[in-house]
């Protein structure tokens, strides 16, 4: 059986190699000493490592002789770059000797992975292993001797993860004696979160009394190398150091200002492109929009821009003062970046913003002007129209057939200027946002049009309603004329929405009103019965239940009995029982001014007093031309 250090060698030393060659989507070795037999990966390997070619090779080689040739094409790079080869031939890799190859692969690793590592002049193993020692010197539980035994325990993986990156792991909270679950948290982490190639195993530290040292070097020197770079105060600090010490600040000074001197000339030159370039949408929106944004330029970039002018002119006068006071040779801008072209451009700078401006108060004062004439336009038009159909609704004449069909043109012509009128708010609102409050082509409103639109609406409604139903009044000969007008008026009183029709709850509300009273399931068999099922009662059928119902209780005889119960059984009535009674005022005064008066003595409470009343029963006697029914006389 293999050497142990030889199998944990060949795994590491693989798994090394497998990353480098990643870069190339090469597929991974399997086996050293098969794998790298001719020479290709190789090959691959060092021009990684080199960062250059190496020339013609065979790629895929089939004779013994290709692969020898391709193995000592590598070594003798390997050579030229200053790496010492002892004992090691062409033949040795194409034969697949495991130790030479892992031989091999160790200088490999120390020339192009730990050698950089250095500190105060040691050697690499030395310097890596004195970092290891400093950055773990505050955690009790370690002690790193040697790159073998003292990492066993896995505490000391824990701690530099700890040290560098404690966000990814609670040091105090790790069981201390739990050696392969610290060594996998601190392996899986460094992964995972860290991004180290994972080059062993837990069993290669924790299951041998002494993990092997190569192995162990190699995977730790990526840790070296990942959290150098987290270094970021030594590193800064470095850097200000080799600053100071070669004199560069008046390089940087310089450098910042033809950086700074080339980003305000840029920014503005993108501006004055921006204006030239600018297009108006011919809105109002759009105008203010791109006034707005004018004047945030004038408060904010322009402002910007003078104090970075005033500080380039600073700058550079203490360039100037810096380079004689080290007696340096003096310094001039390149002309693109100096200060007199500054000005040239400032001064086309100021051209451009004045003719930016004028551009925009123009636009602004056109697109109010054309605002203005175009809710004119449509405003008059507008009122044009309702004045006609207001005009030829007053000059209707003729039968009332021929009035109908005008009217009904009216209002089919009238309900389509209800999207002009949506227009003329658009418009309305167009004119708010530009603040115009006066507008000299016109004396009309948005306010007004709407106002005078929905009484011309209403009025063709309202004729059209009132022809319709003189047509149907005309052909009910049943009714008297008041008759005719007290239903008619009573009808449209309930119409609200001058629909000419009545909902079941307006029906109901206009029958009670001319005292026809039902519960709710009989007003739903009537509605249903007068609207034949319908939704809605028209006039037409409004007159017709209406002449129905007079014709069946509007009898004289039943007359006569309702004349009797207002007067609560007296042979007079008095105007108090009329208005008791919810008669309206109109024929109250009606009844008032052809009634007979009588006066009356009348015993109230013990006291008698004379009170005036009106005698029905004479009233009905003159109006039906004989004397009541049931044989009762005057009184």
């Amino acid at each position: 059986m293999a050497q142990q250090w030889i199998v944990t060698q060949d795994k590491t030393f693989r798994k090394w190699l497998n990353t480098k060659l990643a870069s190339r989507n090469i597929p991974p070795a399997q086996s050293l000493q098969k794998d790298l037999a001719t020479g290709v990966l190789l090959i691959h390997l060092l021009e990684i490592l080199g960062n250059e070619s190496l020339g013609k090779y065979a790629s895929n080689p089939r004779l013994r002789v290709q692969k020898c040739e391709n193995v000592h094409k590598a070594l003798e790079y390997v050579r030229e770059r200053g790496i010492q080869l002892y004992n090691i031939g062409a033949e040795d890799i194409v034969d697949g000797n495991l130790k030479l190859i892992l031989g091999l692969l160790w200088m490999l690793i120390l020339r192009f992975t730990i050698t950089s590592i250095n500190s105060e002049g040691l050697t690499a193993k030395e310097g890596l292993l004195l970092w290891c020692q400093r950055k773990t010197a505050c955690y009790e539980e370690v002690e790193i001797r040697d790159f073998s035994s003292s990492w066993n325990n896995g505490l000391a993986f824990c701690a530099l993860l700890d040290i560098h990156r404690p966000d990814l792991i609670d040091y105090d909270a790790l069981d201390k004696s739990d050696h392969k679950g610290n060594t996998a948290l601190a392996f899986r982490i460094a992964t995972e979160e860290i991004g180290i190639p994972a080059l062993l195993d837990v069993e290669d530290v924790c299951d041998v009394a002494k993990p092997d040292e190569r192995s162990l070097m190699t995977y730790i020197a990526y840790w070296f190398h990942a959290f150098s770079q987290l270094d970021r105060i030594e590193t800064a600090g470095r850097r200000v150091e080799k600053f100071v010490e070669v004199m560069q600040g008046a390089w940087s000074m310089q450098h910042s200002f033809e950086q700074r001197m080339r980003e305000l000339l840029q920014q503005i030159h993108e501006v004055k492109n921006t204006w030239q370039n600018a297009r108006f949408l011919g809105t109002y929106a759009d105008a203010k929009a791109q006034h707005t944004q004018f004047s945030s330029y004038k408060r904010t970039l322009k402002r910007a821009w003078v104090a970075e002018r005033a500080d380039l002119v600073s700058l550079l006068g203490n360039i100037k003062t810096k380079l004689s006071t080290y007696r340096l040779k003096d310094y001039d801008p390149p002309a693109t970046l100096s200060l007199p072209n500054l000005d040239k451009e400032w001064k086309l700078l100021l051209q451009s913003e004045n003719r930016r401006s004028m551009q925009i108060n123009e636009k602004i004062r056109d697109i109010k002007e054309e605002l203005r004439r175009s809710f004119a336009d449509a405003a008059n038009e507008f009122a044009l129209c309702l004045n006609t159909v207001s005009m030829q609704i007053s000059e209707l004449d003729g039968e009332p057939e021929h009035q109908l069909r005008i009217v009904r043109t009216l209002h089919t012509n009238i309900t389509p200027l209800e999207f002009e009128l949506d227009r003329i708010e658009k418009l309305t609102e167009d004119c708010e946002e530009a603040n115009i409050e006066e507008n000299d082509y016109t004396v009309y409103t948005y306010d007004e049009l709407e106002y005078e639109y929905g009484l011309a609406k209403e009025s063709v409604a309202k004729k059209l309603s009132f022809l319709d139903n003189q047509i149907v009044a005309r052909n009910m000969t049943n009714l008297t004329p008041i008759q005719l007008e007290e239903f008619e008026s009573v009808f449209r009183h309930f119409d609200r929405d001058l629909t000419n029709s009545l909902h079941e709850l307006e029906f109901s509300a206009a029958l009670a009103s001319l005292g026809l009273v039902y519960d709710e399931e009989e007003m739903h068999d009537v509605f249903g019965n007068v609207s034949c099922g319908g939704r809605s009662v028209t006039f037409e059928q409004f007159i017709r239940f209406m002449v129905d119902v007079t014709e069946d209780q509007n009898s004289a005889e039943q007359v006569w009995q309702s004349f009797r119960e207002v007067a609560d059984g007296k042979p007079y009535v008095t105007e108090v029982d009329l208005r008791h009674s919810l008669i309206p005022d109109t024929m109250i005064e009606q009844l008032v001014k052809t009634m007979p008066k009588v006066r009356v003595r009348v015993d109230d409470e013990g006291e008698e007093r004379e009170e005036e009343g009106f005698d029905y029963e004479k009233y009905m006697e003159v109006l039906t031309g004989k004397k009541e029914a049931n044989g009762v006389g005057h009184h």
